[in-house]
């Protein structure tokens, strides 16, 4: 006699549905989008296949076709031009920045979007690193003042979320104190807490050409073998001030989102990144995989593992298919 029988749980669609442990909807994507400096631009981007560089004019069209279909987070890169770039980066906090006038805009056309920023200094610096360089060493306490300048520049350009991916130690408290100085103690900081030094990022820095001059991002971001190492990053973010725990690549560090979203109360969310995106999207051009049953499984696996929020290029394909 056999008393259990799991199968029973998933014998209909309506059963298998109401047992169903782990749920995914649009509302749980963030949608990343490149920025050019141009008035229209919708560029592609030949490494990662149906995402492009957008100007401010095709840039809006797309935030209006997205929260047609239910996407109402943003995140936004900027494509800066070489002649804008230097060593410290100056331009990332300058009033004329194009970025900052695209956020700008985007809230005043859609005050609804949810809009998330990106802090680094390698889209802005010369060297291409998050930090400032000299002697081939990334400063890290002289690189804090910068990125609190640039964080404070897009809370007032009307970002709802600063995200500091740079990696550098003691930044997320510095952004905060600043913020809050300023009086945008509402604003929140989306910590990049676990950014992995990843050889899944380079279809990321193709669109933004901001890969290293020289040297590699080893000694700030984290060693791939290292698990506990991310909680030790996440505590101090956490003491910090910061709002969300991020974990970046997503699909080779499930463990670690399962692990930090064990240890804290605050949310996790998983950068499901541009090496991810290309290997699948690749996989299903060349008929090897179903594109939208892949799409939604992978992003399944991330939010059983324990995030909240994904960063995934994939959202408005997942919202279209959900269309269909």
């Amino acid at each position: 006699m056999m008393y259990q029988r799991p199968r029973r749980n998933r014998k209909s669609p309506a059963i298998r549905k109401m047992v169903q442990e782990t749920q995914l909807s649009v509302s749980h994507l963030i949608y990343p989008l490149f920025v050019t400096h141009n008035k229209k631009d919708k560029s592609p981007i030949v490494s990662m296949p149906g995402i492009h560089r957008w100007g401010m004019e095709d840039l809006l069209q797309e935030i209006e076709e997205c929260l047609a279909l239910g996407v109402e987070n943003f995140v936004l890169f900027p494509v800066i031009p070489e002649e804008k770039k230097s060593k410290k980066g100056e331009y990332s906090y300058d009033e004329n920045n194009f970025y900052l006038k695209v956020a700008q805009e985007i809230k005043k056309r859609f005050p609804e979007a949810n809009l998330m920023s990106d802090v680094a200094l390698d889209p802005y610096s010369t060297d291409g690193h998050d930090g400032i360089v000299e002697n081939g060493v990334i400063l890290n306490d002289e690189t804090l003042p910068i990125l609190s300048q640039m964080s404070l520049a897009q809370a007032q350009a009307g970002f709802d979320i600063i995200g500091p991916s740079d990696m550098m130690d003691g930044r997320i408290a510095a952004i905060r104190e600043i913020l809050d100085v300023h009086n945008y103690t509402n604003t929140s900081i989306m910590a990049y807490s676990a950014k992995y030094a990843s050889a899944f990022y380079g279809p990321f820095r193709d669109a933004l050409d901001s890969a290293p001059k020289a040297g590699d991002k080893k000694t700030y971001q984290m060693n791939p073998a290292n698990k506990k190492e991310a909680i030790l990053e996440a505590v101090l973010d956490v003491e910090e001030g910061a709002d969300f725990l991020m974990v970046k690549p997503a699909l080779s560090y499930l463990d670690v989102i399962h692990s930090l979203n064990e240890h804290f109360t605050v949310p996790i969310t998983a950068y499901n990144v541009s090496g991810e995106y290309a290997m699948v999207k690749a996989a299903a051009m060349n008929g090897w995989l179903d594109y939208d049953a892949t799409v939604e499984e992978t992003l399944l696996s991330m939010r059983r593992a324990g995030a909240s929020a994904i960063l995934t290029y994939h959202a408005k394909d997942y919202a279209q298919s959900l269309k269909k």
